[in-house]
């Protein structure tokens, strides 16, 4: 699927940029864009000198985007770096990181190749044990990302003066700046502004069980998990990392039921009364973005506008019936 975000480089620029991150001398062998994301552009290089690397760029400061979405390659940068010294899970080297924009006009980095598949891309290959293992070992690793303890709620690496005091506050912002978004783009919503925020609000005091800020991915999806002979090697694309609540967690969405991930990551940890509220609410902000961005991104395929459409009106259902 073609993504209106993505800024696209020639052999030549992609050289400028390696030499400014590794020498003079870097000459690239050969170079392969891979298609899994849909906001950065990526490119698979491979260097004379034997080595290979990720290049990630960021869309242009020009291109339309939601506003959780600014500066989050330096977010996505200061994650890696953080996980990686931790050790806590998989993740892939940053190589350099240039947010100058002295080569080119745009913020990139360049990160280790990780050995491996997605694992969106292998699962239908592997028997329902194998995958119950891989979801197994997820959630142990969601877990111990989960235990590390921020200093304040919101988006990684914002600066404090946009950040809230409290996770209910926090996160009252990052979806009233979603809808803040849909206005800005001219995104068509099922369901009027009003009636969201009223339900949003019945739900948020539930949020007030959060007091502890944690390390949030949001975004492990099955397409930034990289398997390989039956393990997780890596954790990629951390750029919408946050502190927050734990339940946030893609494999905690509605549309997902993995007992594999629930045994690994053990939810029993989670036995307040609020949970179900917290998760209806996370639901809500995912399902919404997803129908949005649709506008920002300008994506060519309208059958993806439908499905989070209906993501969307399933998930307000259920918050309708409390």
């Amino acid at each position: 699927m073609e993504v209106g975000t993505k800024s696209k480089l020639t052999e030549e620029e992609q050289g400028r940029l390696a030499q400014a991150a590794f020498g003079v001398g870097t000459v690239i062998l050969s170079t392969r864009e891979l298609t899994g994301g849909f906001f950065n552009t990526a490119y698979e290089l491979a260097l004379a000198d034997g080595r290979e690397a990720i290049l990630k760029i960021a869309p242009s400061d020009m291109v339309e985007m939601l506003s959780y979405e600014r500066n989050i390659m330096r977010a996505e940068v200061e994650a890696l770096r953080l996980v990686k010294a931790s050790g806590i899970a998989p993740v892939p080297e940053v190589y350099a990181y240039d947010d100058s924009r002295s080569v080119l006009p745009h913020e990139y980095f360049f990160m280790e190749k990780v050995k491996g598949r997605p694992y969106n891309e292998v699962r239908e290959e592997m028997t329902a044990g194998e995958r119950a293992e891989i979801e197994r070992e997820l959630g142990r690793y969601n877990r111990r990302i989960n235990e590390v303890r921020g200093e304040q709620f919101g988006l990684f690496n914002h600066a404090p003066e946009i950040t809230k005091g409290k996770w209910r506050e926090t996160f009252a912002g990052l979806i009233g700046d979603v809808l803040d978004d849909a206005v800005r783009l001219g995104a068509s919503l099922p369901i009027d502004r009003t009636e969201l925020e009223q339900g949003i609000d019945t739900l948020l005091p539930a949020l007030d069980e959060v007091i502890e800020p944690r390390l949030v991915h949001w975004d492990l999806w099955d397409g930034n998990i990289f398997v390989a002979d039956g393990q997780i090697t890596s954790l990629i694309d951390w750029e919408r990392a946050l502190w927050g609540d734990p339940l946030m967690e893609h494999y905690f969405r509605s549309f997902i039921d993995s007992q594999g991930f629930r045994e690994g990551y053990d939810t029993s940890i989670f036995g307040t009364p609020g949970v179900q509220a917290r998760k209806e609410l996370y639901d809500l902000y995912f399902n919404l973005i997803a129908v949005i961005e649709y506008y920002s991104r300008k994506y060519d395929n309208s059958g993806y506008l439908d499905w989070a459409t209906g993501q969307l009106l399933e998930g307000w259902e259920r918050i309708g019936k409390k």
